[in-house]
């Protein structure tokens, strides 16, 4: 564990500065198309990683509070540093996975690329071109802080996908449901339901159950578009009241199936 120093003068603790950046960089993308959070807003972090998401919605009003989702423990004792650091009753880390029904599944862990960890690696095997296609994507998108990135060739970036995803790792993890999580912590509203959760985001939303559906306002829900899942997303939005959709692609990830789905009530 490290630690790096985000624009605005923000320190967090991180596995890896150069990921740090580019989680950060993410957060702008997240917030448009009509995204907000306001003070004393409740935000639902599914795919926290080391919570820079989180850091920066406290950032928003003193009365923020983030439930922060990691399962793989490497990540979540960093997640854990940064809630302890910004406020731990505000930034709330919960050592699991989501999914549509409690129990445990097998995470693999990339240390090259924490970020990348999946339940789901095969997403990655099914279609070896989209990740080769999302490094040099993200390459020629990068933050300003990775500058270096934008020069480094093409044809580098088969590579570099082979690098970032080798010495994989893998630790069975708890899984709870959204529905069960509200229930506990007797949450009354969600302001945001921020999904980055590498595959896994149809099995989050289908642990929400009918009653809690009204609770959440607005949601960002990184989606790999395989097999119909974004229009089966935007149909459970519609059907539970949430009608403002917009999907588009982050810039540099044009050429793979990753799109991010906006959504208001």
């Amino acid at each position: 564990m490290t630690t790096v120093k985000l624009s605005g003068n923000t320190d967090v603790f991180c596995l890896h500065k150069p990921e740090a950046f580019v989680l950060d960089s993410h957060v702008e993308g997240y917030m448009i198309n009509g995204i907000d959070v306001k003070d004393g807003n409740t935000v639902f972090d599914v795919g926290a990683n080391i919570g820079v998401f989180g850091v920066r919605m406290l950032q928003r009003g003193s009365k923020v509070k983030v439930f922060a989702f990691e399962p793989i423990p490497d990540i979540f004792e960093v997640l854990t540093a940064n809630s302890k650091k910004y406020d731990s009753k505000r930034l709330i880390p919960l050592n699991c996975g989501l999914s549509d029904t409690k129990g445990e599944a097998t995470f693999t862990y990339y240390p090259h690329a924490p970020a990348l960890s999946t339940s789901k690696p095969e997403m990655w095997d099914d279609d070896p071109n989209m990740f080769k296609n999302a490094v040099e994507g993200s390459m020629k998108n990068a933050p300003k802080e990775m500058w270096y990135a934008k020069f480094v060739p093409s044809f580098l970036s088969g590579i570099m996908a082979k690098f970032l995803r080798s010495g994989g790792k893998e630790f069975t993890c708890q899984l709870r449901t959204i529905s069960s999580v509200i229930d506990e912590y007797k949450v009354d509203k969600i302001d945001l339901l921020k999904i980055d959760c590498e595959g896994a985001e149809l099995s989050v939303l289908l642990g929400l159950e009918d009653r809690h559906w009204p609770l959440v306002q607005q949601m960002v829900v990184e989606v790999h578009n395989t097999e119909g899942r974004l229009d089966t997303i935007k149909a459970m939005c519609l059907k539970h009241g949430i009608t403002n959709l917009i999907a588009q692609h982050e810039s540099g990830f044009e050429d793979t199936k990753l799109v991010n789905l906006y959504a208001k009530r």
